[in-house]
């Protein structure tokens, strides 16, 4: 029975230690709470029209704009520009210098894509203003006719729309450091958006180009000032990669690759070239120094690993998070994100006992390959302490490690690619922090 009187929970409606508990009930108790709100409001006449009525109430409201704008009262939940580092190497964040860096506030969203203004955005050299008119990608190296296609051109092609995810493979990599600190939801997960893509496949560009044979690689390339560059598998490329041209329904904002960038779904983020403008078919990988001296895999030996470009599984709890308390004991909802690089995610685990018992969460669908997935559990907190975590499983079978085991197979010298389950304590307080268990 909850300590709550108001909430009475069967012992049978409990699915793990700690309080999680069987998901229907939470609508049924989110609905009685809701009713009772509104029936003390009532009460105190805070329902009554007339005096005390609200100034919205009494005047015409503003005119609608051309391109709509978010509420007054919400422009905190905005993206949060990665703050200049002092102290060296104090985490994975000190290699970023400049504003043009941003993270998504998934503590303040719901639902599974990401409004295109506060989708992440990291980049070396800054966002190039791009004249569309002027601006076009060659297709070119190993091809029997090498074409050039402007943002009309693309346009004008066989289109497809579809939903996915991008990673920066150093998100989270603050987390590598030996201790915790109380950073928030978005400096540890921000690096990670999900959006509806609508683009050109690049399979249909490349078949109309004619490859030659022995063709195993291509090498994309932005507009940049610093050219980014990155090898991407020829197989790959054939498999999902699309020149994408619009996001959300719109085209893309500058800072997302205007007027149009490659796609590669489930691939680090950093192989979706922005501003692209060269796509070289070529046998071999290029070996620029985005693939020598940058996004390379630091091993226990001293050796790296290139071109491990896949996303692993990986989860988030997103609320609670320490964004928030819990001002009161009762029902909550835990929910969160989760995402796979290979396909789709097929199972996620809630945790509030660090890990020592688990149950599972319910997925919100569709569920769709290489997009994030949103799952919900209710839990009853009796004000207790707890260790909030979530760990996801693909269609594939590859399971979300702990901490340790990842440290143990990665050692410390890493700053990329870091899905571990994560975690949230919760104080008798209500207050969330950011903890390692």
């Amino acid at each position: 029975m909850s300590k709550n009187k108001n909430l009475p929970i069967d012992a049978t409606e409990h699915v793990a230690s700690g309080g999680l508990l069987n998901r229907r009930l939470f609508l049924n108790t989110a609905i009685a709470t809701t009713a009772a709100l509104a029936t003390t409001r009532a009460a105190y006449g805070q329902e009554v029209v007339g005096e005390g009525q609200e100034d919205w109430t009494l005047y015409p409201g503003s005119d609608a704009l051309e391109y709509g704008e978010r509420s007054r009262f919400e422009v905190e939940r905005v993206k949060k520009f990665v703050p200049k580092v002092t102290e060296a190497n104090e985490d994975y964040y000190a290699l970023r210098t400049t504003n043009a860096n941003s993270l998504t506030p998934h503590q303040h969203l719901t639902g599974t894509i990401t409004p295109g203004g506060l989708h992440f955005s990291v980049t070396h050299h800054g966002i190039p203003d791009i004249d569309p008119d002027q601006h076009a990608v060659v297709i070119h190296g190993m091809v029997k006719q090498p074409i050039k296609l402007d943002i009309n051109a693309l346009e004008n092609c066989p289109t497809v729309t579809r939903e996915h995810f991008i990673e920066c493979s150093g998100n989270s990599g603050a987390l590598w450091s030996e201790t915790a600190r109380n950073i928030t939801l978005d400096r540890s997960h921000g690096l990670v958006s999900g959006s509806q893509w609508t683009g050109v496949l690049l399979s249909t560009l490349l078949d109309e180009c004619g490859v030659s044979p022995g063709a195993k690689w291509i090498v994309a390339e932005g507009a940049d000032s610093g050219s980014l560059s990155r090898s991407i598998p020829f197989e790959k490329a054939m498999k999902d990669c699309m020149i994408a041209i619009a996001q959300n329904g719109e085209r893309l904002m500058p800072n997302q690759g205007y007027p149009f960038r490659l796609l590669n779904p489930g691939y680090e983020g950093n192989t979706s070239i922005k501003w692209l403008r060269s796509i070289y078919v070529t046998d071999r990988p290029v070996m620029s120094r985005f693939e020598t001296s940058r996004y390379t895999d630091r091993m226990p030996d001293g050796k790296s690993l290139q071109f491990s470009l896949e996303i692993d599984v990986k989860s988030m709890i997103t609320r609670p998070s320490n964004a928030m308390s819990l001002p009161k004991h009762g029902v909550y909802e835990i929910t969160g994100l989760a995402w796979s690089g290979r396909g789709k995610v097929s199972r996620v685990e809630v945790s509030v006992d660090g890990g020592t018992t688990w149950a599972d969460a319910a997925l919100e669908g569709p569920v769709h390959d290489i997009m994030l997935t949103r799952f919900r559990i209710p839990w009853m907190w009796d004000g207790g302490t707890a260790i909030l975590q979530s760990r996801a499983t693909d269609e594939f079978g590859r399971v979300q490690p702990t901490r340790t085991e990842m440290i143990a197979r990665r050692g410390r010298n890493a700053s990329y690619h870091f899905h571990a389950i994560h975690s949230w304590g919760v104080a008798t307080n209500g207050e969330i922090t950011h903890v390692y268990a």
